[in-house]
């Protein structure tokens, strides 16, 4: 026993054993020497900080020095690199990725080109593809967090578990027959059995997505808002997306389509409307009171040249408002960290103010902001102690990042989603040293190609 103890002494005299040797709590990962932008209530920064990672939530953030506390089976230095909230993107339609680029700026577009193609090749097969390579596309970008609607939605939840993202996704309800749903409406019960199969999933969260208020009724709405409230699931739709939409509400009801909407009793807090481009004070108003979360498509919007959503009014009045891609057709690129340059400079560009919606609030709509939006804030979209550990980690060694003075600015005015590290999502890595993990992005590119060969030969027909 002497000897035993003379052994124990000599190991702690000589540094083999320190009292970190006894005391270190475990985790799975711990990330240092990078400057965190925490994204919480007080918008704290620590320069030089570490974020602990156990399972699948965020178990400490602090200073340096903290990672002396743990032992961790992974350490990730961010070599100076900023380290921030996973992104949420708060509106899109991924599967779409696979007319990407097809008719860019033709006039009849939609109805040239989009509603004929989704008519002859909507499948599952396609919606899976597509899903799953705009879903390898935003893991890349630092997008963690997806809100999607379009059809075969299952097929959506399977190929974003594939990659390993989190999703919010809506079946969609339209009054025209598709093609996962022949009749009217079909769209209510296929989402019900969605809804049925993943409401307990640990990345998705399953939702109704009426289309919009003019492809729906009032009836089937109210239906929808009812069966929202008996999941307990979101309401994804656009709203006030075009002019002709408004037009229409004013002229049989006399009311915006927000008003409209209202009116029959469907706004509330499961509910997130996409665009809201042509808003007045007092949709603002009704928006705020029913705490419906707002997805700001910017890139979109201005591309298809309908106009600017007053977001930053909505932000700065207290809305729930993130940001949103909208489909690869229409935006053309899923990433939210390229949504934020377009956002703070369209928007000083529209109120003639050079400090409007300065970087931090960009980074916030892209964060916190999209949590918000989606009513998650207590799970995502910033880096505290029990949330969810969605984690990014963008580098800031490549020439375009190179000198940084401030963090916000340089994710907003410099960065691109090629700067994008480390993603986790749920405490697990998916994307390292800018590779992804989960999937062979090789295979991905041949899938889009195999299909863009067909896309080809029926447009070639329209």
């Amino acid at each position: 026993m002497k000897k035993l103890l003379s052994i124990f002494t000599l190991l702690i005299l000589t540094g083999t054993l320190n009292k970190e040797s006894f005391s270190s709590e475990k985790a799975d990962i711990i990330i240092t020497n990078g400057t965190v932008l925490t994204m919480d209530n007080e918008k704290n920064v620590i320069e030089n900080g570490v974020v602990v990672i156990k399972d699948n939530k965020i178990l400490e953030v602090g200073q340096k020095g903290l990672e002396k506390k743990y032992k961790a089976t992974k350490n990730i230095d961010a070599n100076e690199g900023i380290i921030m909230p996973g992104m949420i993107n708060t509106h899109t339609h991924a599967s779409m990725s696979v007319f990407r680029s097809l008719a860019d700026d033709v006039p009849d577009r939609l109805t040239r080109y989009l509603f004929p193609l989704e008519n002859k090749m909507v499948s599952p097969e396609m919606v899976y593809l597509g899903a799953l390579h705009g879903s390898v596309e935003m893991a890349k970008a630092g997008v963690t967090t997806v809100t999607d609607m379009y059809y075969f939605e299952d097929e959506v939840a399977k190929a974003v578990k594939k990659i390993g993202l989190r999703g919010v996704l809506g079946e969609t309800v339209i009054k025209f027959p598709v093609a996962d749903a022949k009749e009217p409406f079909g769209g209510i019960d296929y989402a019900k059995k969605f809804i049925e199969t993943y409401k307990n999933d640990e990345l998705i969260t399953p939702a109704f997505a009426p289309h919009a208020p003019h492809t729906n009724d009032t009836e089937h709405l109210q239906i929808i808002n009812k069966l929202s409230k008996e999941y307990n699931v979101p309401v994804l739709m656009h709203v006030a997306e075009t002019e002709k939409e408004s037009e229409f509400y004013k002229e049989k009801y006399n009311m915006s389509p927000v008003e409209y909407l209202d009116s029959i009793g469907v706004l509330d807090q499961r509910f997130v409307a996409a665009h809201l481009i042509f808003v007045n004070d007092n949709d603002i108003e009704i928006l705020k009171k029913r705490d419906v979360g707002v997805a700001h498509n910017m890139v979109a919007n201005i591309k298809s040249a309908k106009g600017i959503s007053p977001a930053l009014k909505m932000h700065d009045q207290g809305l729930r408002v993130g940001l949103g891609t909208d489909g690869p057709m229409s935006g053309n690129t899923l990433d939210i960290i390229g949504q934020m340059g377009y956002v703070a400079k369209l928007h000083k560009l529209d109120t003639k103010d050079r400090s409007a919606l300065p970087p931090i609030k960009a980074v916030e709509m892209a964060t916190i902001g999209g949590a918000k939006a989606l009513h998650m804030e207590d799970k995502i979209g910033s880096l505290e102690t029990g949330k969810l550990a969605d984690v990014v980690i963008v580098e800031t060694q490549s020439a375009n990042m190179v000198p940084l003075y401030d963090a916000y600015s340089a994710l907003v005015y410099s960065a691109n989603a090629s700067n994008v590290e480390t993603v986790i999502v749920n405490g697990k890595i998916i994307v390292e040293n800018k590779v992804l993990k989960t999937y062979d992005e090789k295979l991905s590119r041949k899938n889009m190609n195999d299909f863009k060969n067909k896309v080809i030969k029926i447009a070639e027909t329209l």
